[in-house]
């Protein structure tokens, strides 16, 4: 899997992932009030509301990159409806040619993990009929439970060639109360960062690995010590444009080759129409804005990788 998305990459000349992170404040009023007038103001109303925002943003978009992260908890706080709207936005986002990356951040251990592994990744079998549920191409995993809750998201991925990102160093700012605690002299994120090279070693998909790290834009030098420690680890690098990532830190981030890392960018993108740099578009084109923006993204990647 993780060689369809270089190849998508590689064919948009953009190492971006696009975060479908929506809430109700990014949403344009003209999309509220219509979704509330066909289905009051109400769970459901709120779910059709998120899907012609994420569907919009998508039609504006889907040309320029290789792949959106849509987060399950924004779908998941309006409870069912939600959720059939984060299925509908996979589905959609699929059909128009993107991979799909879900956010979802699940560790457990054996049967519930395998469950979470084969409900976003695999296959179910169902009397004689087999299903995929929720047929993402990858997913986050949290691996705090070690091997056991990893184990069975490896197997769905060597099974069905898809791909997971391991919560390696992530970008929040307390991410280090846990993740910077020196280990036998060394930071636990090196520790997991190394057993995520050793996971990655089962899953081999040409030369870089299907499972890969996430890592923060936010922590740059980090980052270029977790590229040394990882070379066949691709990186999903969070924390670009809202939580003040710039294209000048991602450059640490990427091989040599200009490839090994996806820069993911969420509220900079879908709600970048709430932005003074693209208030031009105004709220009615919101989609407009996201586009600029995604273009711009690109561009500052590419400055930096230019000049590494």
């Amino acid at each position: 899997m993780i060689s369809k998305l270089i190849e998508k990459i590689q064919k948009t000349n953009a190492p971006i992932v696009v975060g479908l992170d929506p809430t109700m404040a990014m949403i344009p009023e003209q999309l509220k009030a219509k979704a509330f007038a066909e289905f009051g103001e109400t769970l459901e109303g709120a779910a059709e509301a998120f899907w012609q925002f994420n569907k919009a943003i998508v039609d504006s978009v889907y040309d320029l990159i290789p792949c959106v992260k849509p987060q399950i908890a924004m779908y998941e706080q309006l409870g069912i409806p939600g959720l059939i709207v984060y299925k509908k936005t996979v589905d959609y986002c699929r059909e128009k040619g993107l991979l799909v990356l879900g956010d979802i951040k699940r560790g457990d251990i054996g049967s519930t993990s395998a469950a979470y592994a084969v409900g976003h990744l695999g296959t179910i079998q169902i009397g004689s009929n087999t299903y995929a549920p929720f047929a993402e191409d990858f997913a986050t995993v949290n691996p705090y439970l070690g091997t056991d809750g990893v184990e069975p998201f490896l197997k769905v991925c060597r099974e069905e060639d898809k791909g997971i990102f391991v919560l390696v160093k992530t970008s929040n700012p307390s991410s280090g109360e846990f993740q910077d605690r020196l280990i036998d002299g060394r930071p636990l994120y090196e520790h997991v960062g190394e057993k995520v090279e050793e996971w990655g070693s089962t899953c081999m998909d040409g030369a870089y690995s299907n499972v890969g790290a996430v890592v923060g834009a936010t922590y740059p030098e980090m980052g270029a010590a977790l590229r040394k420690l990882m070379p066949h680890t691709y990186i999903l690098v969070p924390g670009y444009g809202a939580q003040g990532g710039k294209g000048e830190d991602l450059k640490a981030f990427f091989n040599e080759d200009g490839l090994g890392a996806i820069v993911n960018s969420s509220r900079g993108i879908i709600a970048a129409w709430k932005q003074e740099a693209y208030a031009q578009y105004g709220e009615a084109n919101f989609a407009e804005a996201s586009r600029a923006a995604v273009i711009a993204m690109r561009e500052d990647i590419q400055n930096a990788l230019s000049s590494k």
